[in-house]
């Protein structure tokens, strides 16, 4: 660095001659021992510096930079896999799970006329489903006294502030719901599964049933009126309501990127996210359906519904991308994280279709995102044979049409991709004991993480 070179003149003053290679050529300033306006300026003017005397920080926040720039497209490939679990999960309420519920109905019957000396009739697969089953018809039969319209119009009388708090109260509600029920759900499972030594004990199964039937009613329920208050905001007049909502999304930020987040935490949050994701968008599905249906399918009416969902879309993807890319800021962490957790979610699948594996796929995507399909597939069979005018055999048919597209070819193919582009050896899957669940905005079910670990050869 160069500094101003000091010379004495004839009269005994002091000359500041200054000069630096692209800055002015040369500042003399005559120093009568008090300060300058003149000298300050020169100095400041001419003074430099370098950055290399701290390149490992100037690399580190180049690197930041980087990173926050890699999050999204990294974010958004495990948001779209996460989506396509969710979807599958959902659709296989629809498709596979009708079959099955026969087959071990039919086993049912067949097995005690033929004689077959086995220790059980059911296996314990079958028995779920037979449970899913039963939930799903007692349910849609309660739902048919349910009046969306009824309901539609009590909420529209409400005043905004009104429908914004009750907004807000549905979202708490729904993540608390999601938590406590994927729990009754597997102790009635567990409990009509367990080996019992006396035929007494199978009474208890019918009280986790009643549980279970209700859990889903209520859900349901509480997912109608999600979708009712976000139809009345979608045909207020001017939009207030609509915006009041999307604007409260922005609030995640606060509550989260000043938080300490480890890469568990991390991984909890963005299952979290991919499930609120795939909510809002069948709640988008479901007030887009009603309101065509009261137009009587027009499509002109759909361009005037297309700009109000596409902010609702915009600024749940906005806000996610932002939230994740100051998280891994602050905490520095890599964009890479996120696909170790699109590995872990692809190995949980594959794990999932094995012979020894110990729970159904669409219970693996409840237990790890907080998404369970039951309530939401109870609510949409229950609009499409109440409002729609297609009937359940097109809607069964194409939902069979596309979960068989997607699920088999798509998924049981990337999974295994998304295996071998994560990991140089076959990962082992370690079950951490310490379940964490410091952040407030994540109520999902107390899953541990399961950590994949790398055994290099």
């Amino acid at each position: 660095m160069s500094y101003p070179k000091e010379s004495v003149g004839q009269n005994g003053s002091i000359l500041l001659e200054s000069s630096i290679p692209g800055s002015l050529d040369r500042c003399r300033i005559e120093d009568t021992g008090e300060p300058s306006l003149l000298r300050f300026m020169c100095a400041e003017l001419t003074r430099g510096y370098f950055l290399e005397h701290n390149e490992a920080k100037y690399m580190e926040r180049r690197e930041k930079v980087y990173t926050c720039m890699r999050v999204p497209k990294e974010l958004e490939k495990l948001m779209l896999f996460g989506f396509f679990l969710c979807l599958d999960a959902f659709l296989y309420v629809f498709t596979l799970l009708p079959l099955r519920t026969l087959l071990a109905l039919l086993r049912l019957l067949t097995v005690p006329c033929c004689g077959l000396g086995s220790s059980r009739f059911l296996q314990p697969a079958q028995v779920c489903d037979l449970l899913k089953g039963l939930i799903m018809v007692l349910c849609c039969s309660m739902m048919h006294y349910i009046d969306y319209a009824m309901m539609y119009h009590l909420i529209r009388g409400q005043s905004i502030i009104k429908l914004y708090i009750i907004y807000n109260m549905l979202e708490v509600a729904d993540r608390l719901f999601s938590s406590f029920g994927q729990d009754i759900l597997d102790a009635l499972y567990w409990t009509a599964t367990e080996p019992k030594s006396r035929k007494r004990a199978h009474i208890g199964v019918i009280p986790h049933f009643i549980m279970a039937v209700f859990y889903v009613f209520l859900h349901a329920i509480l997912i109608m009126v999600q979708a009712s208050t976000l139809n009345v905001a979608f045909n207020s007049h001017n939009k207030s309501l609509l915006t009041i909502m999307m604007s409260n999304n922005f609030v995640e930020i606060k509550g989260s990127v000043f938080k300490k987040f480890e890469k568990n935490n991390l991984f909890q949050m963005s299952n979290s996210d991919i499930k609120e994701r795939f909510t809002n968008y069948a709640l988008l599905l479901i007030v887009c359906l009603r309101n065509m249906e009261q137009f009587s399918w027009n499509p002109d009416h759909l361009w005037v519904l297309l700009p109000d969902a596409f902010m609702v879309v915009t600024s749940e993807v906005t806000v996610d991308i932002v939230k994740h890319a100051f998280i891994t800021k602050f905490n520095d962490i890599t964009a890479d994280v996120y696909r170790e957790y699109k590995a872990s979610l692809a190995f949980e699948l594959v794990s999932s279709r094995q012979q020894n594996a110990y729970t159904d796929y669409s219970d693996s995507v409840a237990r790890r995102m907080g998404f369970i399909p039951l309530p939401l597939a109870v609510l949409m069979s229950a609009y499409v044979r109440q409002k729609l005018i297609f009937s359940h055999f097109f809607f069964y048919f194409s939902s069979l049409t596309i979960s068989l597209c997607i699920s088999p070819s798509s998924f049981l193919s990337l999974a295994p991709l998304y295996l071998n582009h994560s990991f140089t050896a076959p990962p082992t899957l370690t079950e951490d004991t310490a379940w964490d669940h410091t952040h407030l905005g994540f109520f999902s079910p107390p899953v541990p993480f399961m950590q994949i670990t790398v055994k290099c050869k």
